[in-house]
């Protein structure tokens, strides 16, 4: 599955604010719930291998 560039943008606000380290996906879900960011919300819920192989790799 293509991650969505909005999906994208959000992770990389997220990791700026250097609040969390992003493997704890708990605390990004409840940081982008809070900043409404709803698709990434989402897209944690249903793609979490997805999303580790983004952190890990930027692809």
């Amino acid at each position: 599955m293509e991650m969505p560039e909005i999906v994208k943008e959000q992770i990389l606000e997220i990791r700026a604010t250097g609040e969390t380290n992003m493997f704890d996906l708990p605390v990004v879900m409840r940081m982008a719930y809070d900043r409404e960011f709803y698709d990434l919300v989402i897209f944690l819920e249903e793609h979490p291998k997805e999303y580790v192989h983004f952190i890990l790799t930027g692809e």
